[in-house]
């Protein structure tokens, strides 16, 4: 009877080891940027925003360590709205996960989905902030910021030198925050 006990307990753990894996969450994954260096590679600049060549908003830092202003935009507005939860620089807390490394795990309309609808895991519960022009209106802002944290091509802290701001992006803002 022993023996059949643990051949179960066996069975049952090798079968549920695919989904434990699976359910581990997008921020305890460790980053590799090598890995996901193609995924965020510039290929074109609309109005001072840098995309992909799958139209992804992405960031663009010079070598002397300037960023874009929506990467700028997005450490301000990280900062003030998100950071409470998920900590200073998207490093994560005790409250909720380590979103710089969600940013490069998950698929930019999935990332967008989570923050406009809300999420809950079991007992961790992301709110929905769809109805929050202080994060809609940059969200593409915390995504880039958070992405740059990810894959480490901007350190912790607020960037010492940014791109101006363009008139295409004021005009943007002004626009959705009415």
């Amino acid at each position: 009877m022993r023996s059949a006990s643990h051949l179960l307990v066996t069975l049952a753990l090798s079968t549920g080891l695919p989904f434990a894996a699976a359910a581990q969450s997008w921020s305890d994954q460790p980053v590799k940027p090598e890995q996901f260096q193609d995924d965020v590679v510039v290929s074109y600049e609309d109005g001072g925003m840098y995309f992909t060549e799958d139209d992804i908003p992405t960031y663009n830092v010079a070598e002397d360590g300037t960023v874009d202003w929506p990467t700028f935009s997005g450490f301000r507005r990280y900062h003030s709205e998100c950071h409470v939860c998920h900590g200073p620089d998207g490093e994560g807390s005790t409250y909720a996960p380590k979103i710089k490394n969600s940013a490069v795990h998950m698929d930019y309309y999935d990332f967008y989905d989570v923050v406009v609808n809300g999420r809950q895991n079991g007992n961790s519960v992301m709110p929905h902030f769809g109805d929050n022009p202080n994060v809609m209106c940059y969200l593409n802002d915390i995504y880039v910021y958070l992405k740059a944290r990810g894959m480490e091509a901007v350190p912790r802290g607020r960037p010492g030198k940014k791109e101006a701001k363009t008139d295409v992006i004021r005009e943007m803002e002004d626009a959705c925050m009415g």
